[in-house]
């Protein structure tokens, strides 16, 4: 088990900045640290609104709710390349 928090990556699947930050996720091997959650089902839909959710992507880290594919992607590069979880 990882020592790492999941964090949770909010898109769509039509959405194209939620393809830049799926992409991101793919490309640097971090499937084992972001579950995908398609905001299509209620479920997940329903924790992105929680979290307060207003734009996708969105990537919860346990503490904030980061919106949009730049903050997203900055939020990714952190855990790339730092290996923090804050």
């Amino acid at each position: 088990m990882s020592v790492f928090a999941v964090l949770e990556l909010f898109h769509l699947i039509a959405d194209p900045p939620s393809a830049v930050a799926r992409l991101y996720v793919v490309d640097h091997a971090l499937e084992d640290r972001v579950r995908f959650r398609n905001i299509a089902f209620p479920e997940a839909e329903a924790a992105w609104r929680e979290r307060g959710g207003h734009s996708t992507p969105a990537l919860w880290d346990g503490v904030h709710l980061h919106q949009g594919a730049e903050a997203v992607v900055a939020r990714l590069q952190a855990v790339v390349n730092l290996g923090r979880d804050e």
